[in-house]
């Protein structure tokens, strides 16, 4: 069984924010596949059937890995069939990367996640939402809105986002990532391995 977890914060005041990119793919999944998150469970919302979990914890970014946790343990999921999905500042708006492992690269929700499951082999997509011009910024800059121009973008990312996930409910990761690359070469959207 596959299960992939998009992350992002909890409440209104998030919502339209950078950091809930992951919840945005996750939303985008349910609707292509007429799915809604009916079950609210281990602090967090999923949806499920025989092949696959779509998951948003609900446990905030910093703590997205105890939510994880539980639902690969409850679930039995194998480390190998998680894929991860989220917000990333070393990625420009427009780009995506699909990766089998690493390490957290200062993202506390995916570093929460590697801490409770043990491992740095978590498959994981990256959202490229860019970097504010000052470091200090961080903090502000992930939990405010796009500019109209960057959402643009940021939705045609979110609706490729959401077929990538889809095809690796059925598919293995390399599949997905050729697949993706071959199809966006020349779109302005890039995703890469």
């Amino acid at each position: 069984m596959k299960l992939i977890v998009g992350l992002g914060n909890p409440g209104d005041e998030y919502k339209k924010t950078k950091h809930n990119v992951g919840f945005w793919v996750l939303d985008k999944i349910a609707e292509e596949l007429n799915l809604k998150f009916d079950k609210n469970k281990f602090n967090g919302l999923h949806t499920k059937n025989e092949d696959y979990i779509l998951a948003k914890p609900y446990t905030f970014m910093n703590n997205s890995g105890f939510f994880v946790k539980e639902i690969v343990n409850f679930y039995k999921i194998a480390i190998d069939d998680i894929l991860i999905v989220y917000d990333d500042m070393d990625f420009k708006i427009g780009q995506a990367a699909i990766r089998n492992h690493g390490s957290a690269a200062g993202h506390n929700g995916i570093k929460s996640i590697i801490e409770q499951l043990g491992s740095d082999k978590i498959k994981r997509m990256k959202i490229g939402i860019d970097r504010p011009k000052i470091k200090e910024q961080v903090r502000d800059y992930v939990l405010t809105p796009f500019q109209p121009e960057q959402k643009k973008i940021i939705d045609k990312v979110v609706q490729e986002a959401a077929l990538a996930c889809i095809d690796f409910i059925s598919n293995d990761i390399r599949i997905v990532i050729e697949r993706f690359n071959a199809k966006n070469k020349k779109a302005k959207t890039t995703i890469s391995s």
